[in-house]
C-alpha cells in the first residue's frame, strides 16, 4: 500500500489533501476553503475497499464542521442484486471495515453513503445524485461505460468481480496476483500442487467439474514482479467466470483456503500484522471481519457450514439496505 502525500494542482495551484498518508480523517484546516464536498469515487461492491470508509470519514467531518456533502453516484460494478458473506463484528473494525456489513453488499457508492447516514447515524446533510438508466441487475460491462481503474491493482472489471473472494489471499502468504498484469486473478506459490489443489477444490464445492459454479481454475505458472513472491515462480491458477450469475467469489475463496491448508500444511501460513494501520490483530481476520472463519478454515469445516452462521444476518441486512436503494431490481 503506497501512501500519498498533500500537494498542489500544477494547473490551478489549488491544494490538494491526501486522506491516505498521515491522517485518513479531513481536518477542519481541509474543510475551511470549501463549501460543498463533492464526492466522486468509484466503488467496487466490496466490504474491505477503503472508499467507502473514506468517504464514511469524510460524512462525519462534514457534519462537525457544518458542511454539506453531495456524492454522485457510480455503478456497483459487480452488481446491486447478489449480496455474500459474513457481517463484520464490530470488535474487528478496522480502515478495511468500519460498519457491519457483509464482504459483497450489492449497493452503489450513494446507497451506502446514505446506509452509513441513515442508520449508522453519521446524520451529515447529504445528498445523493443518482445515475440514469442504471438497475440492480447490471454488471459494469452491461453499462457501455468505460473502466477506468479505480487503484492499480484492480485494472479490469473481471477484476472487480472475483475481488470480494479474492482479496482473502491479501492475509496469507499465497501471492493473490499483485506484481503480475491480471492481480487478483491470477493467485498462487512456489509450493502449491495445483493438481492435487484442483482435486480437492473440486470436492469441497461438490460440483461437476463440466460446472464449476459459473467458473473455471486454469493451471498456470506466473512470476511476480514486485510484492509476495517476488523474482520467483509460482504456481497456482487463474479465475475464468464463465457464468456471473452462478459465480460466488466468497464461498469460490473459502473452498480454495480449504483445499490449499489441506494439501501445504507446512508451506502454508496466514500473514502476520502489520496490515492497514492495525499493528496487533491477524490481517485475515481483520479482512473477514470474524476470527471464527479462519478457525472454521483451519477446522475443514464444510463451507456450507461457514454459509450457514452467517444466513441469518446476511437477511436482516438486506432488508435494512432496502431503505437505502434508489434504483429497481431489475
Amino acid at each position: 500500500m503506497v501512501e500519498s502525500d498533500h500537494l498542489h494542482d500544477p494547473m490551478t495551484c489549488l491544494p490538494v489533501f491526501s486522506l491516505y498518508g498521515e491522517t485518513r480523517i479531513p481536518t477542519e484546516e481541509m474543510f475551511d476553503p470549501i463549501d460543498i464536498l463533492l464526492v466522486d469515487l468509484q466503488d467496487v461492491g466490496t466490504r474491505v475497499y477503503t472508499f467507502i470508509y473514506t468517504l464514511s470519514y469524510c460524512m462525519e467531518a462534514a457534519k462537525q464542521f457544518g458542511k454539506r456533502v453531495i456524492v454522485l453516484d457510480r455503478p456497483n460494478p459487480i452488481g446491486g442484486i447478489q449480496v455474500e458473506g459474513n457481517l463484520l463484528l464490530q470488535e474487528y473494525a478496522s480502515f478495511v471495515g468500519r460498519f457491519p456489513i457483509p464482504m459483497r453488499h450489492g449497493l452503489t457508492i450513494g446507497e451506502i453513503a446514505r446506509l452509513f447516514n441513515d442508520y449508522f447515524g453519521i446524520g451529515c446533510d447529504l445528498t445523493v445524485i443518482p445515475m440514469k438508466g442504471w438497475r440492480r441487475s447490471m454488471y459494469f460491462s452491461d453499462t457501455g461505460l468505460p473502466w477506468v481503474a479505480p487503484s492499480p491493482n484492480l485494472p479490469t472489471p473481471t477484476a472487480a468481480m472475483v475481488y470480494p473472494g479474492q482479496v482473502l489471499l491479501e492475509g496469507t502468504n499465497l501471492s493473490e496476483g499483485r506484481g503480475t498484469t491480471q492481480p487478483f486473478e491470477f493467485f498462487g506459490a512456489p509450493f502449491m500442487d495445483t493438481e492435487k489443489i484442483l482435486s480437492a477444490f473440486l470436492k469441497i464445492v461438490k460440483i461437476d467439474k463440466a460446472d464449476p459454479e459459473g467458473m473455471v481454475l486454469r493451471p498456470l505458472a506466473f512470476e511476480p514482479m514486485f510484492g509476495k513472491w517476488k523474482g520467483q515462480l509460482c504456481r497456482g491458477f487463474q479465475i475464468h467466470i464463465i457464468d456471473r450469475w452462478k459465480y460466488r467469489p466468497y464461498r469460490t475463496t473459502l473452498a480454495l483456503l480449504r483445499a490449499v491448508l489441506g494439501h501445504h500444511r507446512d508451506e502454508f501460513a496466514w500473514k502476520p500484522p502489520p496490515y492497514e494501520y492495525e499493528f496487533e490483530k491477524t490481517p485475515i481476520d481483520l479482512i473477514t471481519g470474524d476470527p471464527e472463519i479462519r478457525e472454521m478454515i483451519e477446522g475443514f469445516a464444510p463451507v456450507e457450514e461457514m454459509e450457514a452462521l452467517w444466513q441469518d444476518d446476511l437477511s436482516a441486512f438486506q432488508e435494512i439496505s432496502r431503505s437505502c436503494r434508489l434504483y429497481e431490481d431489475i
